[in-house]
C-alpha cells in the first residue's frame, strides 16, 4: 500500500513563491550590474578598438570578452523584470516570452563564452611563458604541444579565429537547447497546465525546473566547466614549478619580471573563475538531482494553489548563484586593469583625458557665467541710472511749471 502523503504529493499543484531576496534583491543587484556593466564594457570597447595602436592576441580576446559581456548587460533590465514581476506573468505573456526565448540563450552563451576564452587566455599566457622562460631545462610540456604552435599564439589571425570558433562552439551548443527548453519544455508544459484549468505564471517550477533535455546539457556544460577550470590550474601549478626552477638558474634573471606577470595573470583568471563561476556550478549538479527525484506533477502551477513547490528555496539559491555568475561581466572591466598594462595605460589616460576635459568646461562657463552675470549687472546700473535721471527731470520740469 502506497504512503498516503506521497499521494497527497502526486495530486497536489504547487507553485513558486517568491520571497523578498527574489521580489527585491535579485531584481536590484541585477539593476546595480547593468549601470556598472554597460559604461565598463563600453569604456574597455572603446579602449580596445579605438585607442591602443597595436593589437595584440590578448587585446582580440578581451575584445570579444567586452562584447559578449556587453550584450548581456543590455539584457540585465528583462532579467530584473522577471524576478521583479514573473509571478505576475503568464507563460504567454510577451515579457515572459522575450525572457524565455531571448534573455536565456543570451544569459548562458555569455558564461560560456567567457569560461572558454578566460581559459584560452590562460593556457596561450602559461605557452608563450614555457617556451620563453627555459629555466634549468626545457619543459616536459612543449614536447605536448604540436610544432609551430608557439609561433601561431603571437598571431593576431590566429586569435581571431579561435573567438570565432568559441563564439560558434557557444552558440551552436547552447541556442538550439535553450530553444528547445523554451519552446517544448516550458510552453508546451505550461500549455498542459492551463489544460488541467491551472493558468501556469512565468516564474514558476516549470520555467525554473526545466526538462530532461536541458538537464542533459547542463551535465555537459558542468562537466565541460571542470575539465577547463582544472586546466587553468594545472597550467597555475606548472608556472608555480617553472618559477621555481628558474629562481635556482643565474642565465634567466631577466625574466623573473615575466615569470612574475604570467603568475600573476594565471592567479587572476583562476580567481575569477573560482569566485564567480564556480558555486554556481557546483550547485548546479545538487539542483539537478533534487528536480529529477521530484515526481512529474511537481513540475506544475496553479495560481489559485498557495502550496509552495517543495524546492521553492533551492530554486532560489540557485538564482542567486547565477547572480554570481552575471557579475563577472560587471568585474571583467577591473579584471582587465591587472591583466594588461597597455589597456591600464590608455584607460587611466582617457579617464584623466575626459576629467580634464570636464574641468575645462566647467571653468569657461565659469568665466563665461561670470562675465554675463557682469554685463547684466553693468544693464541693470545703467537701467536704475537711466530711471533716476528720468524722475528727476520730470521734477524739475514740475518746478519750472509752478
Amino acid at each position: 500500500m502506497e504512503d498516503p502523503s506521497h499521494l497527497s504529493l502526486n495530486n497536489a499543484s504547487f507553485s513558486l513563491c517568491p520571497s523578498a531576496a527574489t521580489l527585491y534583491f535579485l531584481p536590484s543587484i541585477y539593476t546595480l550590474l547593468f549601470l556598472t556593466a554597460l559604461p565598463g564594457n563600453v569604456l574597455s570597447l572603446w579602449v580596445f578598438l579605438r585607442c591602443i595602436p597595436s593589437i595584440s592576441p590578448t587585446h582580440i580576446y578581451l575584445t570579444h570578452l567586452s562584447i559578449s559581456n556587453l550584450l548581456m548587460a543590455v539584457t540585465v533590465p528583462f532579467l530584473a523584470a522577471y524576478f521583479a514581476w514573473g509571478s505576475h506573468w503568464t507563460v504567454g505573456d510577451i515579457p515572459c516570452q522575450i525572457a524565455l526565448h531571448g534573455i536565456t540563450p543570451v544569459l548562458h552563451i555569455n558564461i560560456y563564452i567567457s569560461l572558454l576564452i578566460l581559459t584560452w587566455v590562460a593556457l596561450s599566457r602559461f605557452a608563450v611563458l614555457i617556451r620563453n622562460t627555459h629555466a634549468s631545462r626545457p619543459s616536459s610540456c612543449i614536447t605536448l604541444l604540436p610544432h609551430g604552435f608557439f609561433s601561431r599564439l603571437t598571431r593576431v589571425s590566429f586569435a581571431n579565429i579561435v573567438c570565432g570558433m568559441v563564439w560558434a562552439v557557444a552558440v551552436g551548443g547552447i541556442v538550439p537547447v535553450t530553444i528547445y527548453y523554451s519552446v517544448n519544455e516550458a510552453t508546451e508544459s505550461a500549455e498542459d497546465a492551463e489544460e488541467g484549468g491551472c493558468e501556469s505564471v512565468c516564474y514558476s517550477p516549470v520555467v525554473e525546473l526545466g526538462g530532461s533535455v536541458s538537464s542533459n546539457l547542463n551535465i555537459f556544460t558542468i562537466t565541460v566547466f571542470f575539465v577547463l577550470y582544472l586546466l587553468v590550474l594545472l597550467s597555475y601549478v606548472i608556472v608555480l614549478k617553472h618559477v621555481r626552477r628558474s629562481r635556482r638558474n643565474a642565465n634567466i634573471t631577466r625574466s623573473q619580471s615575466m615569470l612574475a606577470r604570467v603568475s600573476r595573470n594565471i592567479v587572476i583568471i583562476q580567481v575569477v573563475l573560482s569566485l564567480c563561476l564556480l558555486p554556481y556550478h557546483i550547485y548546479k549538479p545538487i539542483f539537478i538531482t533534487l528536480a529529477h527525484d521530484q515526481p512529474a506533477p511537481l513540475h506544475s502551477s496553479c495560481l489559485a494553489v498557495d502550496t509552495c513547490h517543495p524546492l521553492n528555496s533551492f530554486i532560489e539559491i540557485k538564482n542567486c548563484l547565477f547572480l554570481l555568475a552575471a557579475l563577472r561581466s560587471s568585474t571583467d572591466p577591473v579584471m582587465y586593469f591587472l591583466l594588461d598594462r597597455t589597456f591600464r595605460k590608455h584607460a587611466l589616460t582617457l579617464l584623466r583625458s575626459n576629467k580634464t576635459d570636464l574641468n575645462g568646461r566647467q571653468m569657461v562657463w565659469s568665466t563665461t557665467g561670470s562675465a554675463n552675470q557682469r554685463t547684466e549687472n553693468a544693464g541693470e546700473a545703467n537701467v536704475t541710472f537711466s530711471g533716476e535721471a528720468l524722475s528727476c527731470e520730470r521734477s524739475q520740469q514740475l518746478h519750472c511749471n509752478k
